[in-house]
């Protein structure tokens, strides 16, 4: 009995109407707030008395990323079509669709044997923010149409949930959910990622020579050894030289094959993807909670099926002893402090040290998959499921640009926010310098290549 009317108040608490008559949050009678027998609250709610009546409202998040360089995606798999737009971008960039569609061109399903079969071109449209062929300052809108649909495939998964995705929890959270291809869960929310960091990329290009490659380091037990690849040489034509994206081309084929072997069962794999960035400024990140390897664990774990992040020697450095595992400092033949070792990769204390930034994130196997498997219904009823539609075996050959685009983003938006904060006056010449042939080159002076 006590429990019931406990419930009871709450939901008088909780359920009234206030004195605006907006419904939510408030109290019906003077008398509920005295059952509360809580001074404190009753003190903050008289005083929250004298003000003009405004309405509770709650805006949800999830679709922007960055402080600075700000991105914000839209559109579904199964709707009209995705994209992005981005706020922030610096005027005076040269900027074409050509430049993005590249990247997209990478992302894009159907690509080969080892991806989905979905075929869609992901061609791109910039509907705002370039004049002439430059950017202007203002805000940029990208769109890609969707044009190769099969809600029909989705029959099934509208009544059991896929094991290990987002149906559940959609459902566990909104009480409803887009079916058709997963609606904002879809890899297809990437493509305005992957356009945002196409100009991202150019920016930091253009600023400091700044190089951001990911390459395919391991798929299911498939494993490229350490020192096979050279993250200081390796080209984009190197990675680009096979489907499967891994600049070896042993290791490659070997990926291709264990790819081969689980897609004609119905079943996935996952992997790993490296990634570099080279050339990056000194100084990008702030201490405490905006550090740079945060912003980067963030960004990677934002994108769809990342189970893992580290960087640097990451989780293998636990098995060192610091002066195993410390980078030692020294003066190379232009002046320029560098490391002697990059144990760190490239970040020291959350900010950039220039020297290489590497990391690696580890995405699961695919979650739909064609063999049968137990769930339930979204009526809680227990049943088996065999999963249609077109899904990729591995998601990593794909997600190599997805990374690539989220490291340019990170990358752009720390740098936006260096400036703003320690490029307003002239820089220490003593202590600030980037590592260049030209030591007098410093963070504000720009490479226009």
């Amino acid at each position: 009995m006590a429990a019931s009317s406990s419930l009871a108040s709450s939901k008088s608490l909780l359920g009234g109407r206030r004195s605006d008559g907006v419904s939510g949050l408030g109290f019906r009678q003077p008398s509920d707030l005295r059952r509360l027998s809580s001074s404190a609250i009753q003190i903050s709610i008289r005083r929250w008395a004298s003000l003009p009546a405004r309405r509770l409202e709650v805006r949800a998040g999830g679709d922007k990323f960055g402080k600075h360089f700000e991105v914000t995606t839209y559109g579904e798999s199964h709707g009209g079509g995705v994209g992005c737009v981005i706020s922030g971008c610096p005027p005076r960039i040269p900027l074409s669709e050509e430049d993005l569609q590249f990247e997209l061109d990478r992302r894009r399903p159907g690509q080969s044997r080892i991806t989905t079969p979905r075929k869609e071109t992901d061609t791109c449209r910039i509907l705002s923010g370039i004049h002439e062929g430059m950017t202007t300052g203002t805000s940029i809108c990208v769109f890609v149409p969707n044009t190769d649909q099969r809600g029909h495939d989705y029959s099934e998964m509208s009544i059991a949930y896929r094991p290990s995705h987002a149906d559940a929890t959609y459902d566990f959270k909104y009480g409803l959910r887009a079916i058709q291809g997963g609606g904002r869960s879809s890899a297809r929310e990437t493509i305005g990622r992957v356009a945002a960091g196409a100009v991202a990329k150019k920016v930091l290009k253009m600023y400091m020579g700044t190089e951001i490659l990911a390459y395919v380091s391991q798929v299911h037990k498939v494993v490229l050894p350490e020192g096979v690849v050279d993250n200081e040489t390796v080209t984009l034509d190197q990675i680009e030289s096979n489907i499967v994206r891994c600049p070896d081309p042993e290791y490659a084929q070997k990926m291709i094959e264990a790819i081969d072997a689980v897609r004609v069962k119905g079943d996935s794999v996952g992997g790993i993807v490296t990634c570099i960035a080279r050339n990056v400024p000194r100084g990008l990140g702030c201490p405490v909670f905006d550090k740079l390897e945060a912003d980067l664990g963030k960004a990677m774990l934002s994108l769809p099926a990342t189970k893992g992040f580290e960087i640097g020697s990451g989780f293998a450095g636990t098995f060192m002893t610091g002066s195993e595992h410390n980078d030692e400092f020294y003066m190379d033949e232009h002046g320029n402090v560098r490391t002697r070792t990059n144990r760190s990769g490239g970040i020291q204390g959350g900010i950039s040290n220039g020297e290489t930034i590497y990391m690696r994130v580890a995405f699961k196997p695919t979650s739909t998959i064609g063999k049968k498997q137990k769930t339930v219904t979204r009526d809680r009823q227990e049943t088996d499921l065999i999963a249609r539609g077109r899904h990729d075996p591995c998601v990593v050959p794909r997600a190599v640009p997805m990374v690539e685009a989220m490291v340019a983003l990170v990358l752009l938006d720390q740098l936006m926010s260096q400036t703003a904060q320690c490029g307003l006056f002239p820089v220490n010449p003593a202590l600030q310098q980037q590592i260049a042939p030209d030591p007098n080159e410093t963070l504000l002076t720009p490479k226009l290549v």
